[in-house]
Formats: C-alpha cells, structure tokens, sequence
C-alpha cells in the first residue's frame, strides 16, 4: 500500500471512530497532495508525499515557536496534535551515527576538499535521506566535515 493510500485509510478510520483532530489534520494533507498533484500535473510517489508532509511539518514547527512567544499555549497545542498526526507518517529517523556515515561516503564520492563543495555533496546526501533526517542539521554536518 502507497502512502498516500494510507493516508486515505487512515482518514476513512478516523471518520468511522469520530477523532476530528485527526480526521481535520489527514483532510489538510490529502488537500495538500491533491494541490501539489494539480499545480504540478503530476501524480505524487512515497517521496513527493514524503516531502509534503515535511512542508506541512516546518509549517508547523514555525507555528509553534510564534504562538510560543505570543503566549497562545492552546493554539500551540493544536499544532504540536497535528505534527504528531504527520510525523507518524514519516519513516524512522536516522541516527546520527548512520547520518555521519552517508556525509562521509557522499564526501569521497564527490571527492569533495573544501566548503565549496558543499553543493555536490548535499545533492548526493539528500536523496538518501529525504524524510529521515533533519536537512537544516545535515547541512550542518555537511559543512562541519568539509570544515574539518
């Protein structure tokens, strides 16, 4: 089953057992696909859900650290719910022992020697771990390699 299959499972069960967060939190990814697959003209795999739920999870996270600082805890709270509902559609992070290795292979594969490198590396990083990693904390691996 594809993951948006799932997704769309998943939707179908959360109206059966009446969870409207849940179900208003699927409704907005699949609503996100189906934009995404019409602006594109194009019909999303696991990646291209993978990166929109991504999208939708740094949206998140911004809005979390704003209504932070606004003091909105209960709108804070509606936000951490529905990241927690996304990130279940994630794979299983990498470890950063594992996020160490795919830098250092990547780097000897580009056969990078300096920061300016930094582009061919993280254009073969990136694929091996899209949805799996953290990309503002990978390029700081990246960077911090070629540093070193």
């Amino acid at each position: 089953m594809s993951l948006r299959e799932r997704v769309n499972e998943d939707m179908k069960a959360a109206m059966k057992a009446r969870e409207a967060e849940r179900l208003g939190t699927l409704r907005l990814l699949l609503a996100a696909l189906k934009q995404r697959e019409v602006d594109e003209r194009i019909t999303l795999d696991d990646a291209g859900v993978i990166a929109v739920i991504e999208k939708m999870l740094k949206q998140r996270r911004d809005s979390v650290e704003q209504y932070d600082k606004a003091g909105r805890a209960d709108l804070a709270a509606v936000e951490r719910a529905e990241m927690a509902v996304l990130s279940g559609y994630l794979p299983q992070p990498l470890s950063d022992a594992e996020i160490a290795a795919i830098v250092s292979a990547a780097i000897a594969e580009a056969g990078a020697k300096s920061p300016a490198d930094m582009g061919k590396v993280m254009a073969i990083v990136k694929p091996k771990v899209a949805g799996r990693a953290d990309m503002g904390k990978l390029s700081a691996q990246v960077k911090a390699a070629l540093a070193g």
